[in-house]
C-alpha cells in the first residue's frame, strides 16, 4: 500500500493490486475508519466514500486537485 502523502492526519495511497485490467490512475485516503477513492481525470471526482461528511469530501477534493500531478507521478513511477 505505496503511501504517496498525508494532510492533516489523512493517509494518500493506492494498493499495489489495482486490479487487472488496472483501473485508471486514482488515489484512496484514509483516516481512521473513514475511507475514499477518488479518480483524477479528467476531474477529481469521489468514486466511493465510507464515513466521510460531505464538507470533508470537498476539502480533500481540493487538496488532491492540488497535487493531482505528484499522485500521477507517483503512481506511473510504481505500477511502470
Amino acid at each position: 500500500m505505496p503511501k504517496v502523502f498525508s494532510w492533516n492526519g489523512h493517509r494518500f495511497h493506492f494498493y499495489a493490486n489495482e486490479g487487472d485490467p488496472r483501473e485508471p490512475v486514482h488515489i484512496h485516503v484514509r483516516k481512521g475508519r473513514d475511507n475514499a477513492k477518488f479518480w483524477l481525470w479528467p476531474d477529481v471526482v469521489v468514486a466511493e466514500s465510507k464515513g466521510f461528511p460531505a464538507h470533508m469530501l470537498s476539502q480533500l477534493s481540493h487538496v488532491i486537485e492540488g497535487r493531482r500531478t505528484e499522485i500521477e507521478s507517483a503512481w506511473n513511477d510504481f505500477f511502470s
